[in-house]
């Protein structure tokens, strides 16, 4: 089965995409588990030393979904270095991902949801 660039393009979009935010949510619910256990520890009348293993171990796995990030950011850009040098896109951004929920990715794109992004000067 061969797959057309445009639709390889649309594909790899809305996965990294979906990557990113999953990333970011990952952060979102590191950070609210980490204020929830210094406030159970400080509500709860325990010392400050109960729990500092777990917090410090929390810590790392916040650093390493940051460089996660840095990472996923990196893979990101030689994406897009990628869908220039294939002549798939002349900046090698693809559509906002409201617009890539709705591409038919057998070939058509079906409607756009979202208004074009506003390119910077």
């Amino acid at each position: 089965m061969t797959m057309t660039t445009d639709i390889a393009r649309l594909r790899i979009a809305r996965k990294i995409q979906a990557t990113e935010a999953a990333l970011d949510q990952a952060l979102t619910l590191q950070s609210e588990l980490f204020a929830t256990m210094i406030e159970a520890r400080r509500e709860t009348g325990s010392g400050p030393a109960i729990g500092q293993d777990t917090l410090l171990r929390l810590a790392k796995v916040q650093q390493t979904l940051l460089d996660a990030g840095g990472d996923l950011a990196r893979v990101h850009g030689r994406l897009l270095e990628i869908s220039v040098e294939k002549g798939a896109a002349e900046d090698g951004c693809p559509p906002p991902s409201a617009e890539l929920a709705t591409a038919d990715l057998s070939g058509q794109v079906i409607a756009s949801a979202v208004a074009p992004r506003a390119r910077a000067a």
